[in-house]
């Protein structure tokens, strides 16, 4: 007979409930977190079911290691999205108030009564678990760098509007970042010589029209534009510079999580197409994996994409010519043969 377990989780404890098939209550108990917890929990269900498999759990959460011993001893465990539990808990009680042994009692009755609505949560394999933590660490470092940059944005907006000019919307690039650190303020910025511009676009990474690339920057950050007070100015480029070491302290972190997330055992496995981050790779099958352009630029930037002509098939009829006829030719199946008789015949 199988029994529904609902698990409040938390970092202290756990709350747990054990219902029977009917919905009445067979077991409560709060245990401890850790491996002590985890005793707690298979000697308090090992008295109501005799199988694994009889025992079915619901939790808020479908990674973690309590949700892995649950998968090992051979548990029915199901995932439930936060939001539909609180759903679940508006049946139970209209008073909105949340306990956790309460909610540990909507979980065990959601997964008696629905749990077809709900996704088991499967053990994943060793590999894919791996990857999963590194693209999650992936993703948090991507969000983390996206609101610095929103930020330097705001900042280079208040007091630095020729360097919004210069770069845009990259301004997480190795490019704007090397341009930043040289020149965090406009009095800066306009004293950059073509020959350190040159200079911060090779350590970018940079290798073709290199010369040009410096003069489009140096025209832009020596443009006129709407100056701040000179010590506001200063305060702002110390804070730009700040916020420009955090970014490149990202972008190599994400570099080194980008090459983790491509292991040997993948390679064989992907579609070739050219990418910026690993050229000499395809596309990533790793969860969550999306390569950022900000990290690492392309060997050979494509600037400008050149029209190409296709080639003209040539028909596969031939030219009608002395000695050789269209109807035999397609009776040959195609093979030029001397024609016997018709306009063409010799």
């Amino acid at each position: 007979m199988e029994i529904f377990v609902g698990i409040d989780w938390a970092e202290a404890h756990d709350d747990i409930c054990v219902l029977d098939a009917s919905g009445g209550m067979v077991a409560k108990r709060r245990i401890a977190e850790g491996l002590e917890g985890v005793g707690q929990l298979h000697a308090l269900l090992a008295d109501h079911a005799t199988e694994s498999n009889q025992v079915v759990v619901g939790i808020e959460t479908d990674r973690g290691l309590l949700v892995g011993a649950l998968l090992a001893a051979g548990y029915q465990v199901y995932a439930i999205n936060p939001l539909a539990a609180s759903r679940y808990r508006d049946r139970h009680t209209t008073s909105g108030a949340k306990s956790d042994p309460g909610d540990a009692k909507v979980l065990a009755d959601l997964v008696r009564t629905d749990r077809h609505n709900h996704r088991p949560v499967a053990g994943d394999s060793e590999l894919a678990a791996s990857l999963q933590v590194l693209a999650r660490a992936q993703q948090n470092l991507i969000w983390s760098r996206q609101r610095l940059v929103n930020q330097l944005r705001n900042n280079l907006r208040e007091y630095y509007p020729a360097a919004l000019a210069a770069f845009g919307t990259e301004l997480a690039a190795a490019v704007a970042l090397g341009v930043l650190d040289a020149a965090p303020t406009p009095a800066m910025g306009r004293t950059l010589s073509r020959t350190k511009l040159v200079a911060i676009l090779r350590r970018a990474g940079r290798e073709r029209r290199l010369e040009e690339t410096a003069a489009v920057i140096q025209t832009q950050l020596r443009a006129p534009q709407l100056a701040a007070p000179s010590l506001v100015s200063e305060a702002y480029g110390k804070s730009v510079a700040s916020t420009v070491r955090i970014l490149r302290d990202l972008n190599a972190e994400l570099a080194i999580l980008e090459t983790e997330l491509a292991p040997p055992v993948l390679r064989s496995t992907r579609t070739p197409r050219s990418t910026a981050v690993f050229p000499d790779l395809a596309s990533s099958s790793a969860p969550g994996f999306y390569p950022s352009s900000a990290t690492t630029e392309p060997a050979s930037p494509i600037l400008k994409r050149e029209r190409t002509t296709r080639a003209v098939r040539p028909s596969p009829r031939p030219r009608a010519h002395a000695g050789w006829s269209w109807p035999a030719w397609r009776a040959t199946g195609g093979s030029l043969m001397p024609a016997t008789n018709g306009p063409f015949a010799p």
